[in-house]
């Protein structure tokens, strides 16, 4: 109960009424949950398993059609915590989306900031702003916000990803735009490597045609081989007693704006990490809640009072400012994305590693 109250009386019963009625509430019977000493997220720590997942995708693209109005056949992630809304974190929306053979997903666009993870698999192209996009195995693909896209299967096999977005941040803000595209991607081309890619994409180098800062990455697709490669080289220079891991065992990468050095969207921030066989983190608290899965490997992970593990294709999240730890029982890598800059930007963010703020 909260501290200092008025004692009770019926003149007090009217004034709560009387507030009641003008649609008001007072502070002092609710600073406890306004203002905790520390962040008290309704969303809770959980795990979802690929296992289970991947064959409810299957069944979904068995029975349910893709296309206009529908869209796309995506199953999101419904944290336990957040009233049966199919959220994964109170600002972040994460999915597992379906393509079968020769299928095709329509072109749309949104004010919404989206990106695609592909932890298996190939053969699918999405087109974003007229610019086809090879989606294979351990690629990051981003679709910022306002940019139309469409996806088609070239293959004929079934394709299946991971979707992160900020639909509930902008859902919860009011700030929503929607627009139909094309019901056909506008190109059926399906190169290597996207103009995106061509332009961009060439480590520390920068079109000089291209000097302006962009709120958005303007690189289409990170792709595997080089995430892999600055992975491997850190655990290397590591062995060699040089710097660069962030922990010992413990290599990780950002996804970066090279316009800009910083995010690769307002909104939400992309990594990858990998632990050596038998390394273990230092525990890490952050303001601002994260979605990770297991791209490969198995072990261990810790968020708060709960402990699971985990495995190839595993997805966890993690509320804000709740203890995580991770442990890898083999090579463990796994892909992660937060909203921390939102709250960098809002100058709310706030870390604290092993116990040390």
């Amino acid at each position: 109960m909260t501290a200092n109250q008025p004692d009770p009386s019926p003149e007090l019963d009217e004034l709560y009424r009387g507030f009641a009625e003008e649609l008001l509430v007072p502070l002092w019977t609710e600073i406890g949950d306004l203002m905790p000493m520390s962040p008290s997220p309704a969303m809770r720590p959980h795990a979802w398993r690929w296992k289970t997942l991947l064959p409810l995708a299957e069944k979904a693209g068995e029975l349910v059609p893709v296309g206009r109005g529908g869209e796309r056949r995506a199953i999101a992630l419904a944290n336990p915590g957040l009233g049966g809304a199919p959220y994964a974190t109170p600002t972040l929306w994460a999915a597992i989306q379906y393509l079968g053979p020769g299928e095709n997903a329509p072109e749309h666009r949104h004010t919404q900031n989206a990106f695609r993870f592909v932890v298996e698999g190939e053969g699918v192209w999405t087109v974003v702003n007229g610019d086809p996009v090879a989606m294979r195995r351990g690629d990051f693909l981003l679709t910022p916000g306002w940019h139309f896209h469409g996806h088609h299967n070239t293959s004929s096999e079934p394709m299946a990803w991971i979707d992160g977005l900020d639909i509930p941040f902008v859902h919860y803000t009011g700030s929503a735009f929607f627009e139909f595209g094309p019901e056909q991607v506008s190109s059926t081309d399906t190169p290597q490597r996207s103009r995106a890619e061509r332009l961009w994409a060439h480590p520390g180098l920068r079109p000089v045609s291209q000097t302006a800062p962009a709120v958005n990455s303007p690189i289409a697709a990170y792709r595997w081989e080089h995430t892999d490669a600055a992975l491997t080289d850190q655990l290397a220079l590591e062995d060699e007693g040089h710097p660069g891991v962030v922990e010992p065992g413990h290599a990780a990468v950002r996804f970066t704006n090279p316009t800009t050095g910083g995010d690769v969207m307002p909104t939400i921030r992309a990594e990858f990490h990998r632990l050596r066989a038998g390394a273990e983190t230092a525990p890490r608290q952050e303001v601002g809640s994260a979605v990770w899965q297991v791209f490969e490997g198995s072990g261990t992970v810790r968020v708060g009072d709960q402990e699971w593990t985990v495995d190839h294709g595993d997805l966890f999240v993690v509320p804000s400012w709740a203890e995580v730890t991770l442990a890898g029982d083999t090579q463990l890598d796994l892909f992660r994305f937060s909203d921390t800059p939102i709250f960098e930007r809002l100058h709310a963010d706030r870390v604290r590693v092993g116990g040390q703020r």
